[in-house]
């Protein structure tokens, strides 16, 4: 089974730095990590996503969702598959 966590950013520049700190405390249990952004070679975009392959369990899922979560502008939703 696969799980896989999908973050929406708002405000990149201003909450990154708090994504970043949840994303590296749980860092051994992410095996793939993609950043897509609507930015152009004009615009720099203030919103994202983060795809993660999560190799955890599902208590572990939900406490790094809970904590994501209670970021302002970030919104979290897995799957598993």
């Amino acid at each position: 089974m696969k799980n896989i966590i999908i973050i929406s950013v708002k405000q990149r520049k201003t909450v990154s730095v708090a994504v970043q700190e949840i994303l590296c405390e749980y860092g051994c249990l992410i095996k793939t990590r993609l950043g897509i952004t609507d930015s152009t070679d004009k615009k720099c975009s203030q919103t994202g996503l983060i795809i993660l392959e999560f190799l955890g369990n599902k208590r572990e899922i939900n406490s790094m969702s809970k904590k994501l979560s209670k970021i302002e502008g970030v919104a979290v939703k897995s799957v598993s598959i």
